[in-house]
């Protein structure tokens, strides 16, 4: 088998080498297609393929259009002050149960993730405004650094999320589907993570003391209109993008553009909305996309040479030479996909690797459709793809958390940090994978 599929062997290996090498990714996966197309021989009419696949398929997708709207969501939500102003409250709302601090960010990364789908701003915003508060309050460290870096990763997972946007895209999948999907395991990550700092206050209480009630907001608004004023804004933007997609009113890409536009009113209302604002947003918008087409461009260049090589024979010999059932190619599906996210970017793995199993997990039996095995198989990836934002040695969550505390703050307290979060991830993926109805009830139903 080795000499049989060498070739496609090395491009795996050179990929993984490039990475580590610390070049852009974008231009590893562009330049091993071009330099494994010479080896390989390949004939130039194939290669036009090529130019069809990225300009058809990727350049005129209307589905990418999403990307840059929901993009500036999330921008514009960081940058009016709303989850700023929604953590003060929440403290103040948790401030004397033990671990209310920490408590009151998971919530936030939950709120937040359900109005956009951008890990870096969540984990930069939430380390901002919550480390500080939390190292005067005397936390662990690796307390404190954990449940930021968890909960930011939630908006990868719950929609809005540019993960699934691209996984609809590629899988040929209603990316609606998906987001009905994702919206339960979503929030069951964001419960698991509440109940463990629940938990762990009650076990180690002296790892979360109590606020002092000095540190917490001296906003005179009564609570609960306080809970009324900075939750509103949030949750009606919230309904407004997924009650648009799953009521089938609105597809994704008008979705975000009503988010986008919701975000704008928000900064009007809170008084946020200047020009250098929205020449920020717009700036960090256009590179954040552009990074993303780059990268998912030179995976499509990558991924159609590793197939034109035999890569797409060689997954499908390794995986039959495994001889299990469809649940334990599953989970060793899973397993693979879960160490790759260590060395990996998500982006790389839904592009690279995705196309290649696809074939694989419609010919195996669930006992259920096809199309709600690719929604469910989708789901599950995205589950476990959230976990290479904490896994080092190459978890983004992990380098953002490491610039907001400056150097202050070792890596390995940051690696240690994230165990626990890991753990709870792993968790909340075997159990989707038990009970498939987490994820395919609310497709079902709607």
């Amino acid at each position: 088998m080795f000499i049989e599929y060498m070739l496609p062997i090395l491009m795996v290996v050179c990929l993984l080498l490039g990475i580590f090498t610390g070049y852009p990714v974008a231009f590893v996966l562009g330049g091993l297609s071009i330099i494994f197309a010479l080896i390989g021989d390949i004939p130039l009419p194939y290669l036009g393929i090529m130019g069809s696949r990225i300009f058809g398929g990727v350049v005129e997708n209307w589905l990418y259009i999403a990307i840059p709207l929901f993009v500036f969501m999330g921008l514009m939500l960081e940058k009016s002050g709303v989850a700023s102003r929604l953590l003060l409250t929440l403290q103040r709302l948790f401030g004397q149960v033990r671990g209310g601090l920490a408590i009151s960010v998971a919530l936030l990364g939950v709120v937040m993730a359900a109005s956009t789908g951008i890990v870096g701003a969540s984990v930069v915003m939430l380390g901002m405004l919550a480390l500080p508060v939390m190292f005067k309050q005397n936390y662990k460290e690796e307390m404190a650094l954990g449940v930021v870096a968890a909960s930011g990763t939630l908006g990868i997972l719950i929609p809005p999320s540019i993960m699934l946007v691209l996984m609809g895209s590629i899988m040929q999948v209603s990316v609606g589907d998906l987001f009905k999907g994702a919206l339960i395991p979503g929030l069951m990550l964001g419960a698991l993570y509440i109940g463990y700092l629940f938990f762990m206050g009650w076990l180690k209480p002296e790892w979360m003391p109590l606020a002092d009630p000095d540190d917490l907001d001296t906003d005179t608004t009564p609570l609960a209109l306080a809970l009324l004023r900075d939750l509103v804004g949030p949750v009606f933007l919230m309904v407004a993008v997924l009650g648009s997609i799953m009521s089938g009113i609105a597809t994704p890409t008008e979705a975000a553009a009503i988010g986008a536009l919701g975000a704008i009113f928000l900064a009007i209302i809170a008084r946020k909305l200047d020009y250098v604002t929205l020449r920020d947003v717009c700036y960090d918008t256009a590179k954040s996309t552009a990074m993303i087409v780059f990268i998912v461009i030179a995976a499509t260049a990558y991924s159609l040479i590793f197939k034109r090589l035999g890569g797409d024979y060689l997954i499908m010999d390794i995986v039959s030479s495994i001889g299990l059932g469809p649940y334990g190619l599953l989970l060793s599906i899973m397993l693979m996909i879960f160490v790759l996210g260590f060395f990996l970017e998500w982006i790389e793995i839904s592009y690279v690797v995705l196309p290649l199993l696809l074939p694989v997990i419609t010919l195996l039996d669930f006992g259920m459709t096809t199309q709600a095995t690719l929604v469910w198989f989708g789901i599950l990836m995205a589950i476990n793809l959230q976990t290479s934002f904490l896994t080092p040695p190459f978890g983004y969550a992990l380098f953002y958390l490491k610039g907001v505390t400056e150097g202050k703050v070792k890596i390995t307290t940051i690696y240690k940090s994230i165990i626990p979060y890991v753990l709870l991830q792993v968790t909340g993926l075997i159990l989707c994978i038990a009970f498939p109805a987490i994820i395919l009830w609310l497709p079902g139903l709607l």
